[in-house]
């Protein structure tokens, strides 16, 4: 077998991958519009059986057109909300979660740029929010319930970690509603209702809780990254994407469960709703389309609460509204015993090698303070694991080229008969003991690495606005400098298709150095194609996050050297 096709198979199917990345995908992301509706409520579809209780929409009509958010907050009562992490407000016309914003996010890597708003109230261009209430059955015996209209009187006015806020609201009628709010130091709310039944007669209620997103947000819209609605639903993760929905005939999609998460996510932020974890609830996702405007909903709709006179019914549920930092996910897991939560972070199906790295690369930064050379270092590691075979794999390849000029004249003996010339090759090898494959395995034992470390920088918010050293202020940004306007020194910002940045040149410097250290093929058409590989990987990867193409880079350098020092030992030209 001629290894040289097997690399040039192997490098067209990594460059046709790439290819698509870079001409289809990134070109259609860069087009995508943000679309800016105005706010109707998700209103839940017929329930299947008649009778039976159902999740409302909660929000008031849509105003006639969007308005700035501050203004919206001004004109309505509130409690604050001020954690070390979290700001916001918690609305007390329908006691909706509708206003947070991040304080350790901004949008980006500027310091004075605005801080990330996750969650906005009705009456903005995109309203999204959390709601927490009771339903009941319908029938002329249905109590009132709170619902969107509904003002509550708050016990503060402000909630903290340590000071719960307390709202209340009584029907008239004999019940009394409250729903008390605690928060913790980071991203997650607790959120208790309680009814206290004080009339002759016995209610049936259900809690429930929702979140709505008004509007389909801008994505993406990479194949390996999901971005809308999520859950871990009875043990099972289910994910659905703004499209998947758009694509439902019912509009809605339900999954019986017993605890479990459910929510809507983008690349780095999550809104999720934490039922009961031993309590059963239907948990749905929905969409409709209302005066042309796409409505989103995460709800799930607990067990059934008797409620005698004199009695009272509490349900109990967290809400996450925040970034997607893998170790917070990890002990909100482990605390509240949230199954899998922290596969809201997309892992993907390297999940088992991909988180590993993630921790890998947390420790070595821990260490030196510093993602980039934390990647530096994990380069070495992953080097030093696999030395042994690459070392092998190098010293196959130093012996293939040792037998070029033997390969040489073979090629111009037996050049027309090609089972001839076959033969020649394999009894060449089996003489001189050369497997010609060997040397492909330092390709094919980096592409699960180069993988895993590409969804690494990719989905964890850890590596986003994470600096390396000069120009490199974001590791999982692509290289922002092009060599079309000399570096900067031009004042001119080329378009995207020539942002090809100094790493990605040096990437492709040191693709070059290590293909002219290999054995070069004999067919002179190959040997061009091959020359066209660094540029080729040079433009594909100008693209892709800078610390992925400094781990290459890297691990080229690396290679480059442990290939030199085999290639003198065996006392090849290098």
């Amino acid at each position: 077998m001629d290894q040289k096709n097997l690399f040039l198979a192997i490098a067209l199917s990594i460059a046709i991958v790439l290819g698509f990345h870079y001409f289809y995908d990134r070109p259609r992301i860069q087009q995508q519009q943000q679309q800016q509706q105005q706010e109707q409520p998700v209103q839940a579809p017929s329930p299947a059986a008649p009778g039976a209780p159902t999740v409302p929409g909660v929000a008031p009509p849509a105003q006639p057109t969007a308005r700035d958010v501050a203004a919206v907050i001004a004109e309505s009562k509130r409690v604050r909300i001020e954690s070390p992490r979290l700001a916001g407000s918690i609305s007390l016309t329908g006691g909706a979660v509708d206003d947070v914003v991040l304080k350790d996010y901004r949008e980006t890597v500027e310091p004075g740029s605005p801080r990330i708003r996750l969650l906005s109230p009705p009456g903005t261009s995109q309203p999204y929010y959390a709601e927490y209430g009771w339903t009941a059955a319908p029938g002329n015996g249905a109590p009132k319930l709170p619902d969107s209209g509904t003002t509550w009187t708050a016990d503060r006015e402000v909630l903290t970690p340590g000071q719960p806020v307390t709202l209340t609201w009584d029907n008239g009628a004999g019940l009394k509603f409250t729903r008390r709010y605690a928060i913790d130091a980071n991203y997650m709310l607790t959120v208790t209702q309680r009814v206290d039944n004080s009339s002759s007669a016995a209610v049936t209620l259900y809690p429930y809780a929702l979140i709505s997103r008004t509007g389909t947000p801008r994505v993406l819209g990479f194949y390996i990254l999901h971005e809308g609605l999520i859950g871990v639903l009875d043990g099972k993760l289910q994910e659905y994407t703004y499209s998947n929905m758009q694509d439902e005939k019912n509009g809605a999609v339900k999954f019986p469960t017993t605890g479990g998460w459910l929510g809507i996510t983008d690349k780095y932020w999550l809104a999720a709703l934490v039922p009961d974890q031993a309590d059963r609830a239907e948990a749905y996702f929905r969409h409709v389309v209302r005066d042309k405007a796409d409505k989103y909903q995460v709800d799930y709709l607990g067990s059934a609460r008797q409620v005698a006179p004199g009695a009272s019914a509490e349900a109990t549920g967290h809400l996450f509204a925040g970034a997607k930092e893998v170790k917070l996910l990890d002990v909100y897991e482990q605390q509240l015993g949230i199954k899998l939560f922290d596969r809201a972070v997309d892992f993907g199906w390297f999940y088992w090698l991909t988180k590993p790295i993630f921790f890998v690369l947390d420790f070595f930064y821990g260490i030196l303070g510093n993602f980039g050379l934390a990647i530096l270092l994990l380069t070495v590691i992953v080097k030093l694991i696999f030395f042994p075979l690459a070392n092998k794999s190098y010293k196959s390849m130093t012996a293939m080229k040792k037998l070029q000029p033997e390969m040489m004249r073979l090629r111009e003996l037996y050049g027309e008969d090609r089972q001839r010339l076959n033969q020649e090759m394999m009894d060449l090898y089996k003489r001189e003991k050369v497997n010609p494959v060997s040397g492909c395995l330092p390709i094919v034992i980096q592409i699960p690495v180069f993988f895993a470390l590409y969804k690494v920088l990719f989905v964890t918010i850890e590596m986003r606005h994470a600096p390396f050293y000069g120009w490199i202020k974001d590791l999982s940004a692509q290289d922002p400098t092009t060599i079309f306007n000399l570096f900067g020194l031009i004042p001119w910002h080329p378009p995207a298709l020539l942002m090809i940045g100094a790493w990605p040149l040096i990437m492709g410097v040191t693709m070059f150095l290590q293909q002219k250290l290999n054995p070069q093929p004999p067919d002179p058409i190959q040997a061009k194609m091959f020359m066209m590989l660094p540029i080729v990987f040079t433009y594909m990867l100008s693209a892709f996050p800078a610390g992925l193409v400094i781990y290459w880079a890297w691990n080229n350098l690396l290679s480059i050297a442990q290939q030199w020092v085999i290639m003198r030992q065996a006392g090849v030209k290098a």
